[in-house]
């Protein structure tokens, strides 16, 4: 019976620094765009939701091939911080690409949102892939 369950601390540990991840990745993104996400979710807005969950997804990505491929917990959260610079990045091209962005969002243009998170999904993807060594 115990070894079904012999990975589960390491699997506990992973997830653990995985939803540790997320946090640090919302925080900062939250940070650095002039929009209030928050708000704007909670008020409905359909452009931040599209947005954001771009972000978080096109981060859960590299999350996870850095989760299947590294070799140790310090391995693991080195590769999810690079997943927060590349985001980061994919945050800068949208914005560099879409003028007025964050504006856009804020005044619910789906487009805008559908762009942002988009671009951060496609980020996401290519740095997934890159990931797999």
């Amino acid at each position: 019976m115990l070894d079904y369950v012999a990975g589960l601390p390491a699997f506990l540990g992973y997830f653990a620094v995985g939803l540790g991840a997320y946090v640090v990745f919302a925080v900062i993104y939250t940070f650095l765009t002039p929009q209030k996400e928050v708000q704007l979710i909670r008020a409905g807005n359909l452009a931040a939701v599209t947005a954001f969950l771009g972000a978080l997804v096109g981060f859960s990505l590299p999350l996870a091939s850095a989760a299947a491929n590294s070799v140790s917990i310090i391995d693991y959260i080195i590769w999810a911080v690079i997943g927060i610079l590349a985001q980061i990045l994919a945050f800068y091209i949208a914005n560099f690409t879409m003028p007025d962005l964050h504006e856009k969002i804020t005044a619910d243009d789906i487009a805008a949102g559908i762009w942002g998170g988009g671009i951060a999904l496609v980020i996401g993807i290519l740095n997934a892939a890159c990931m797999t060594y």
